[in-house]
């Protein structure tokens, strides 16, 4: 059997790289657009993730770069702390990450529960929506969410009397969802979308993307500018990259049968990433599933399509510069309210609704929080909810009373005795007969806490100070 030639084995990785460019090009402008940041900052992101995180071991097939899921976080943060202040957040992140590998906290990102991490996207996906109305009308957006509610009405009679953007914007999606059924769905359906509503919108006066040189919009990071005010933001940018990035990772294993990703050097890659991205004064960087699920399905084999893309990228900056700027935003934001309704997931939510409610409850939190307070909030009482839900889950406790002859009573718990099921206990032993001597079992529980255990020898002594018996069977040793 003849070997394969260089250029064969290389070809598939090429052709996959040229497809993933194509896709997170516009990607890369509209988020940093999003985000309230220079479009070319994007693309600086961009060819990090390709050329740094994208050569380091890890993941194979996974695409870095800026992700839709980050916008709300960025956009809030520059809101509030400055442009400058995102080198020095971003850099802080990026190290806490790689920390976090080399100890080896990557595999336990893979503990947090779906219905958190589902709500967290379908809240960013929700914000994402709203944010991108107002460009995709051809109006900008508010600064805060509750003027972007407020100012809906008033955006659709703006666009009823002046529908050129919103018309340029639906073009661009239709184009993109329709093109999958064409045969020639090789070429991106967000590229087609993006080029043909640029070319049809040229004559119109439309706000438009501006962008400059690349080297004069990076902003190295400037160390004097941090502060203990930073640190909340820093952490909350180093766990909800890695999350991100490590649950596309997991989702990404299962499109391919190549090597499995090592969870630690993946977060330590992403971490590297990020530092850069930092001391570039440039967006956060994570994995994102839309351009890794691209570069799967282009055929790639190896990590040297992700590289490559990062080279595209860089070449396109330099030697067509230009060639962005007659995009109008209202294309960017179409681009970005259809990534915003694929994060929403509605298909699955409604599954879990059916399956899980108290597991659909929580997303739910998750997500109504995410949009009526900040990101932070959202996702820690998401994950709040959930262990109590998961606590509420393990502590199953079943008590049975069975009359045991004459004035006997026979009470028998099973399960788990915590402080969770306390009320429903108490409940049940107030309730036996006042007359009788009653004997209860403990002995079939598998765990009893110390609030449970306080509470029943003190009903006991209580029941013998008025002068009747009980017996208590006590737990095993193990």
């Amino acid at each position: 059997m003849s070997r394969p030639t260089r250029r064969t084995s290389w070809w598939p990785d090429v052709g996959a790289s040229l497809v993933v460019f194509l896709v997170a090009l516009p990607l890369c402008v509209g988020i940093a657009v999003a985000s309230g940041v220079p479009a070319e900052l994007g693309i600086v992101t961009g060819i990090v993730g390709g050329l740094v995180a994208g050569l380091m071991p890890g993941s194979s097939l996974q695409v870095s770069g800026p992700a839709a899921g980050l916008t709300v976080l960025v956009a809030d943060t520059v809101a509030a702390h400055g442009v400058a202040a995102l080198g020095v957040i971003v850099l802080g992140a990026g190290l806490l990450q790689v920390s976090l590998g080399l100890l080896g906290v990557g595999r336990w990102f893979r503990a947090i529960s779906p219905a958190v991490v589902q709500g967290m996207l379908a809240g960013i996906g929700l914000v994402l929506l709203l944010g991108q109305f107002y460009p995709l009308g051809g109006r900008e957006a508010p600064a805060s969410t509750w003027e972007k509610f407020a100012g809906l009405p008033g955006l659709v009679v703006d666009v009823a009397t002046d529908p050129a953007a919103l018309g340029v914007g639906l073009l661009a999606l239709a184009i993109a969802a329709g093109w999958r059924r064409t045969r020639f769905r090789v070429v991106p359906g967000v590229l087609v979308g993006v080029v043909v509503a640029t070319a049809v919108a040229l004559p119109l006066t439309l706000p438009r993307i501006e962008v400059g040189s690349l080297v004069a919009v990076l902003r190295p990071v400037d160390a004097t500018l941090f502060n203990t005010g930073l640190l909340g933001a820093i952490i909350t940018f180093a766990l909800i990259a890695s999350a991100e990035s490590l649950f596309s990772a997991a989702a990404v294993d299962r499109m391919h049968t190549g090597p499995r990703t090592r969870y630690n050097q993946e977060l330590v890659a992403q971490g590297v990433g990020n530092a850069v991205c930092g001391v570039l004064g440039a967006l956060p960087m994570t994995a994102v599933i839309v351009r890794s699920a691209t570069n799967v399905q282009a055929g790639a084999r190896t990590k040297a399509s992700r590289v490559l893309h990062g080279v595209w990228l860089l070449v396109f900056v330099v030697a067509l510069p230009g060639v962005l700027s007659h995009v109008p935003l209202a294309v960017l934001a179409a681009i970005l309210v259809q990534a915003g309704w694929k994060l929403l997931e509605v298909r699955r939510a409604a599954e879990l609704a059916r399956t899980d409610r108290a597991e659909s409850a929580v997303l739910v939190l998750t997500a109504v929080l995410i949009v009526t307070t900040d990101l932070l909030t959202g996702t820690v009482a998401g994950l709040l909810a959930a262990v109590v839900k998961t606590a509420w889950d393990v502590s199953r406790l079943s008590v049975t009373v069975t009359p045991d002859g004459g004035d006997h009573e026979h009470v028998t718990l099973r399960g788990n005795a915590t402080f969770l099921r306390l009320p429903a206990l108490l409940e049940e032993l107030e309730a036996l007969p006042v007359t009788k001597h009653v004997r209860v079992d403990l002995s079939g529980l598998r765990h009893l806490d110390q609030a449970c255990r306080q509470a029943i020898e003190q009903w006991a002594a209580a029941h013998r100070t008025a002068g009747r018996s009980v017996d208590l069977i006590r737990p095993t040793a193990g």
